[in-house]
């Protein structure tokens, strides 16, 4: 790059165009590899957005936060490493494709080699499961791959479009060979270690996806429900009453359960009673977790209901008799505990119904038993829902894939706590929210998904005499063997001729869930196991930037996975945004339709202007945001318009750049810019962007505002070494601006300093104390009292209703002694920028001016025009 022309009228518009293909051409952002050292390089954990949709507002908000931290530390002179991920598997991209293209995916489908999806370009509304043609899973993988590398791609020009300084050499996809290679070795690992176990168990289920959710993917919403009193029936002929919303769970029912110090169970308490209906004989229990003030005070344990049944399950030892199959509606066969004629023809009622209708159902039965007490009452309550899913969890009985997480490992617990404390985080506040999650574990990281777009689990079963799969002894693949895919792959020491047949072996069909890849972002991105030198450069990372909504998936889950790998933490800081919100403080989601496309604020406003707004607000913050308002937006614009004009001005000046600076306002100028490079250095350094953006740009306004103005017409005058004194440290005030405003405003930054440099601002080094050395020390007040001082002229013409051109033949500026003194030394630019003839000081209380007279003209009017 050699340094340009400077153009008649600077303008933003093309500057991402401009420079966005400068920076790729010239490799600005690419990360220098060659002779780098871990102690010079700083690494960034960046996050993959997941390539399905269209990227929101709040990544924008987001992923400017990392951008100028990666830009400030380049600029201090490490060697940045910042990779770029996309996170293309699992659900939200299988949705996507089948809305997309009109599909779903039926496994027991034969490929086929032609196939044509139906149409494209779905709106995620228009096709319903029974309108989608069904395909096999590897068409339907076919079509994920073709729609997320569309995505990717129009991704990756939004985030070129805004300046991320990424290094586009250095990108993954989660679905990619080398991407399933690290997930799949990391499993078996974790399997040969113990880690990871498979385990028939009480599972959380999404009926309409069909498959298995992991605690971390819960969602609580409130939902309407009704209370109902039902009567279950002791042996002395007396009766017990509980309240519920689940009465269709009744034929599921264990056991009552009351807390044991609750004085109207206690005699209760190895007991038993008889299920209404269905003519079950279950124990009356007591357990800590039974809430008294809770509907009747006892509790009916169901399997499975809640959450809550599942703990009173394993921990009081009590039968599964579950009752909902996969669709979430009651399986045909009863359990083995209902045997009356009267239970099993009640339940032949039920057996194909949704839980809907099996509610329904259960109440008339009731009803017509006698058993149902009382009016229904009306509440509304927290139900789990998955995150992505639009209807209530249900709990089936399911064999899955477990890794340990601490849930049950007092001494994995408190590792993940000790490694947490040690993270330095960003804000500190956010370390309670990832303590309470793992302080709350309640079971182990269930990692199996029943779906089709991921990553395989790398396991076969052999099969009996029989045909029936051995899960005890899984066949595990050579690890120079990886990737393989169980489905289609035959097994170790098998041929596929041997695939499903007695004696033969079976594929394991379930995939891993997607935070079972990306919790290993530093693995996929850093070469682990590929590319032992980079790996060793770049772990444990410098930054792990996320936001809140995920410290208990993506954040804890990473953390889980370098403990049980390498026992120690795999980032030293972690920055974590706030929530973009809408002008009614409610956070912005696709789900809620108040979400805000950028590609069109990007072209509307420029992208310095929404960068301006993103850095405005600190991490954890969460920000509000009015499309048809954009105040921030606005402001970033004018400001980065300002840079332009003001370096495009001060550029006109004439004279040495390296010549002394002797002038006491320009001393004191620059003694206030050295403050502002400390304090926002400071700020950077300890992920204050917000904060460091705030200084240098009130620094900048009163540099434009005051001290601009006060010296240009010394700076315009005849080569002296009070206008070379000026000169100077103009010259010097905007390097260093363009240097702390880069972060910030990239593109301007750039264009300014391409005017005068033959290499890019995001390559020179970072303003610093040093730089200032050389000078002689200035008072900071003389120049806070030259602005009083300005401010009092030109409000002193203004009340004259005189233009600021008007001259003047004398003014007297009156204030204390010491201020009259510091102000002496800068009389001569006071008197130049107001055009005054004579200007004389007094002494007074306060600092004022005053005493304003014009200079006489032909025409008074000309002279105040």
């Amino acid at each position: 790059m050699t340094a340009a022309s400077i153009p008649d009228k600077p303008a933003l518009e093309g500057l991402e165009q401009k420079w966005g293909s400068s920076w790729e051409s010239a490799g600005t952002y690419r990360f220098e590899r060659d002779g780098a050292t871990r102690e010079c390089i700083y690494s960034i954990d960046t996050p993959p957005p997941t390539a399905s949709g269209s990227l929101h507002i709040g990544h924008v908000f987001s992923y400017t936060h990392t951008d100028v931290i990666a830009r400030y530390q380049r600029m201090t002179g490490k060697r940045v490493f910042y990779p770029m991920g996309w996170d293309d598997n699992g659900l939200p991209t299988e949705r996507r494709v089948q809305n997309y293209y009109g599909v779903r995916c039926d496994p027991t489908l034969p490929y086929d080699a032609d196939f044509t999806p139906p149409f494209e370009g779905g709106d995620n509304k228009s096709t319903k499961a029974a309108d989608q043609i069904p395909i096999s899973r590897r068409n339907f993988i076919e079509l994920c791959e073709r729609l997320t590398v569309e995505d990717e791609q129009q991704f990756e020009a939004v985030w070129r479009a805004l300046g991320l300084s990424v290094d586009w050499t250095q990108s993954y996809r989660t679905i990619g060979d080398e991407s399933i290679t690290a997930s799949q070795l990391a499993f078996l690992r974790n399997l040969d270690r113990g880690e990871a176990y498979q385990a028939m168990a009480p599972t959380l289920w999404d009926i309409t996806f069909r498959t298995a959710v992991a605690q971390a993917e819960l969602e609580d919403k409130e939902q309407p429900g009704t209370y109902r009193r039902l009567s279950f029936h002791r042996p002395d002929g007396g009766t017990i009453e509980i309240e519920t919303t689940r009465p269709e769970l009744l034929p599921a029912c264990v056991a009552l359960v009351a807390h044991p110090d609750d004085e109207r169970f206690k005699p209760l308490f190895g007991t038993t009673v008889t299920t209404p209906v269905f003519g079950v004989e279950v124990p009356v229990l007591a357990h800590h977790l039974a809430q008294p003030d809770k509907g009747a005070g006892i509790a009916m344990v169901c399997t499975f209901g809640d959450i809550t049944d599942i703990v009173w399950w394993r921990e009081l030892d009590l039968p599964n008799r579950a009752i909902l199959g996969f669709d979430g509606r009651v399986i045909s066969e009863a359990p083995e505990a209902i045997t009356s004629e009267a239970g099993l023809e009640a339940y032949a009622q039920l057996a194909g119904k949704t839980v809907f209708s099996a509610k329904q159902t259960v109440v008339d039965l009731l009803a017509a038993s006698g058993d149902l007490i009382g009016e229904p009452k009306q509440i509304t309550h927290p139900v789990k829902f998955f995150e992505k899913g639009d209807k209530p969890l249900e709990i089936v009985s399911t064999r899955q894939w477990y890794i340990r997480n601490g849930a049950r490992d007092e001494q994995l617990r408190g590792r993940l706590l000790e490694l947490g404390s040690e993270l330095e985080w960003h804000p500190d506040f956010m370390r309670v929210r990832y303590e309470n999650w793992v302080g709350g574990l309640s079971g182990d990281w269930l990692i199996s998904r029943q779906r089709f777009f991921g990553v395989p689990i790398p396991l076969w079963y052999p099969l009996d005499a029989d045909g029936n799969p051995v899960y005890d002894q899984p066949i595990a693949p050579d690890h120079a063997a990886l990737p393989v895919d169980p489905s289609s792959d035959a097994a170790p020491g098998y041929d596929e001729s041997q695939r499903g047949v007695p004696g033969g072996f079976m594929g394991e069909v379930d995939v891993m869930d997607t935070w079972a890849t990306s919790s290993l972002t530093p693995q996929l991105a850093g070469g682990w196991e590929r590319d032992p030198e980079l790996w060793d450069l770049v772990f444990p990372y410098s930054l792990r930037p996320q936001g809140q909504d995920i410290i208990r998936t993506w954040l804890f889950s990473t953390m889980l996975r370098s403990v049980l790998e390498y026992d120690r933490k795999p980032w030293e800081h972690a920055s974590v945004s706030g929530f973009i919100v809408d002008p009614d403080r409610k956070k912005m989601s696709k789900s809620k339709g108040n979400v805000v496309t950028p590609a069109a604020m990007l072209e509307q406003h420029g992208s310095d202007a929404v960068r301006y707004w993103a850095a405005s607000s600190r991490l954890g913050t969460d920000a509000a945001f009015d499309p048809q308002n954009p105040t921030q937006i606005k402001i970033g614009r004018r400001l980065a318009i300002k840079v332009l004009n003001a370096s495009k001005f001060i550029l006109g000046f004439t004279g040495r750049e390296d010549a002394p600076v002797t002038e006491a306002v320009d001393l004191a100028m620059l003694s206030v810019l050295r403050k502002t490079v400390a304090d926002a250095s400071s700020a950077l350094a300890g992920y204050d962007h917000a904060r460091a953006l705030e200084l240098t740009e009130a620094f900048f306004w009163t540099f434009c505002d005051d001290y601009l103005e006060l010296v240009k017409e010394r700076a315009y005058g005849e080569e002296s070494p009070e206008q070379a004194s000026a000169v100077a440290a103009l010259r010097i005030a905007l390097s260093t601006l363009l240097r702390l405003f880069a972060p910030f405003i990239p593109f301007a930054a750039e264009e300014a300093w391409s005017w005068t440099h033959d290499g890019s601002v995001h390559r020179a080094s970072w303003p610093t104390d040093e730089e200032f050395a050389g000078l002689a020390a200035g008072e900071p007040q003389v120049l806070q009292l030259a602005s009083e001082a300005l401010t009092g002229i030109r409000r002193a013409k203004t009340d004259a209703k005189a233009s600021q051109k008007t001259p003047v033949d004398s003014a007297v500026i009156a204030g204390p002694a010491a201020t009259i003194e510091l102000l002496a030394l800068v009389a001569d630019d006071l008197r130049a920028v107001g055009r005054i003839e004579s200007l004389e000081f007094r002494t007074a209380d306060v600092l004022s001016v005053g005493d304003i007279v014009f200079t006489p003209a032909a025409d008074a009017e000309e002279a105040r025009a």
